[in-house]
């Protein structure tokens, strides 16, 4: 399986195969804790009962502790294994770096290959979609360890290429879809933002528990560059020449909106929005995102 280019030396240490740079991730999050970070999205609260010698604290619920001066610990039934889906953006301009080791969409991989690894770990059945101006390839969700190989597999041949219709793609996903399921999505999201935004609560609305992983590269978040350079489209290959110092201040404020704009309108509706950019090591920002959602849950 030709998954090693994904992670080269500088990244993952001694580690050489993303199969095992995954497990790495998972278990160092793992570790130490006795319940899953996606406890919560496939169970419903069912009711109080008075804490017993013994139930652990954190499951207290503190609000009806305030009202009546008594201990109640919250019941949970589950209903259903969770059905994951990595959704990743195969458009051309995920294939963008400026001086770091990985690509935006080689990031996203190792990204998907964590998550994917930790679902299958917790017995979960997860998929793949993969999309630019369309759905482009897709694999059912399954739960079995031979799952992790097929997602790989599938990834480590991919280019990125064409043009995003992000609405359009989320159309044809929310369709496929079967059940209620926990779909994260690996974008740089360089699209019109009120189509993105339309698309996302179209899939909440849906049912569907949302995360959105924001992955852009370190240049896109900074802007290093210094006097006259041209700038280039990725998708279009539209170019102009741009003066650094003359568009340094609004560019960085138009980005900082840009992201906030989303993590602003992601949150108001329940949507986990997660802002990342390449120069972060992406276990390190995984496993950091994956503590505060489980501190939330």
């Amino acid at each position: 399986m030709a998954v090693e280019k994904y992670l080269k030396p500088s990244v993952i240490n001694q580690i050489k195969r993303l199969d095992l740079r995954a497990q790495f991730v998972v278990k160092g999050f793992l570790h130490g804790l006795h319940a899953s970070p996606f406890h919560g999205f496939s169970v419903e609260f069912s009711e109080h009962r008075k804490y017993s010698h013994g139930d652990d604290l954190k499951d207290i619920d503190w609000q009806v502790y305030a009202k009546t001066d008594k201990y109640y610990v919250r019941k949970f039934e589950s209903e259903t294994n969770i059905t994951g889906f990595l959704a990743m953006d195969l458009s051309h301009s995920m294939g963008y770096t400026y001086q770091q080791e990985l690509t935006k969409f080689d990031y996203a991989i190792c990204l998907a290959a964590s998550l994917g690894y930790l679902m299958i770990s917790q017995q979960d059945p997860v998929g793949l979609i993969t999309f630019n101006d369309r759905i482009r390839q897709s694999l059912p969700p399954k739960s079995k360890r031979t799952q992790l190989g097929n997602l790989l597999s599938l990834l480590s041949n991919l280019e990125p290429s064409g043009t995003t219709d992000f609405k359009h793609s989320v159309g044809q996903m929310i369709s496929m879809f079967k059940n209620k399921s926990l779909v994260m999505i690996f974008s740089d999201f360089l699209v019109d933002e009120t189509e993105t935004l339309d698309a996302l609560y179209r899939l909440k609305h849906a049912g569907h528990d949302v995360i959105l992983f924001h992955v852009l590269d370190e240049a896109e978040v900074n802007f290093p560059f210094q006097g006259v350079f041209k700038m280039r489209d990725p998708e279009t290959d539209e170019e102009l020449k741009i003066d650094a110092e003359g568009h340094r201040k609004g560019y960085l404020a138009q980005i900082a909106a840009f992201r906030d704009d989303l993590a602003k309108n992601c949150s108001r509706v329940g949507i986990d929005y997660v802002p990342i950019d390449t120069s972060m090591q992406f276990d390190k920002a995984l496993i950091e995102y994956l503590h505060s959602r489980r501190a939330r849950g």
